[in-house]
């Protein structure tokens, strides 16, 4: 079933996250005395209220769903971390333009505490998958924001992004036209699969881990934003289902994509890819699986990353992309 949501207002409402400005009146604009009556604002995140004094200028982010968000409201953050998964130290390429003097700020199972306190930031955005273990420390360098998981509530996540920055608006006009863009694309598709949603399986290829990516995830929600079919391996609330290489046929829908997490060789990808049970599936005898970035399709996690793959599932199935 689609999950889309109208608005970001309602959305953080339905998660029970309020934000309450301590200067009342809702402009964010500075006065002549140099004061914001958006701030200081009390933020309702995973750990408990945060406020934050004044409105953030220096920015840490220590996840790539937080990345995504900052740099899609136009903020460079002073310091962030490369997709945990990465295995080479750099931020996602499909945001390289955006994060021109932002320094790399350790990994993330070892955010550089003493570098992240020399950049002087005044917000610090994660989660608590990946850094509720060192909340207290964060806390102390400056007010941080967490939200409770990453993934499948990322239009959440974003509407807490931007509240502690002081861009709702920006974010909620981003997210509507994101979900708009999907609307038409998944329109197009299902017109031309003769008024049916095809069905479209997410594979993914990890360290000695083979993943079918439920509904419940970044990619779950983007397809259930177009309004596409999953397969019976993948049609569940939930955020995956991992199988063995023998259960590979699991994966069959009528169109593939596959994301490689890792290096392939620290993988089982070759090995399945050559198998009878791999060649034999419908969507790879009929050419119709596609090799996608999983710096986008799993770490992205957010409006910019979002766009990326509906392009990809446009290209898939030759249909207007709509970018305007």
């Amino acid at each position: 079933m689609t999950r889309r949501l109208h608005h970001l207002g309602g959305l953080l409402l339905a998660a029970g996250m309020t934000v309450l400005t301590a200067c009342g009146g809702g402009t964010h604009s500075a006065t002549g005395h140099g004061e914001d009556p958006g701030y200081p604002r009390t933020v309702a995140t995973a750990e408990g209220d945060v406020t934050i004094p004044k409105r953030p200028e220096r920015v840490v982010v220590l996840d790539t769903a937080e990345l995504d968000s900052v740099t899609l409201l136009g903020i460079t953050p002073v310091g962030a971390i490369p997709p945990h998964l990465s295995d080479a130290e750099a931020f996602p390429s499909y945001l390289k333009e955006k994060l021109r003097g932002t320094v790399e700020v350790g990994t993330s199972a070892e955010p550089k505490l003493d570098l992240i306190a020399s950049l002087r930031p005044d917000l610090i955005l994660s989660n608590k998958v990946r850094h509720e273990k060192i909340y207290d420390r964060l806390s102390k360098i400056a007010p941080t924001v967490l939200t409770e998981t990453t993934g499948f509530p990322w239009k959440a996540n974003l509407a807490l992004h931007a509240k502690a920055l002081g861009k709702e608006k920006e974010a909620e006009a981003a997210l509507a036209g994101y979900e708009a863009r999907a609307r038409k694309i998944g329109a197009e598709i299902i017109a031309a699969n003769g008024g049916k949603a095809p069905t479209v399986s997410v594979t993914r290829f990890m360290a000695g881990k083979i993943r079918l990516y439920q509904k419940a995830n970044f990619s779950g929600v983007i397809l259930a934003d177009l309004g596409m079919a999953r397969p019976p391996s993948q049609n569940a609330d939930k955020f995956d289902n991992e199988i063995s290489p023998e259960l590979v046929d699991r994966a069959d829908a009528d169109v593939l994509f596959v994301t490689t997490a890792t290096s392939p060789e620290k993988t089982q990808k070759q090995a399945v890819q050559s198998s009878p049970l791999w060649t034999n599936l419908t969507a790879v005898r009929g050419g119709r699986t596609f090799e996608v970035a999983d710096e986008v399709w799993m770490s992205g996690i957010g409006v910019q990353a979002a766009h990326l793959v509906l392009d990809d599932v446009a290209a898939a199935f030759h249909v207007d992309p709509q970018r305007s």
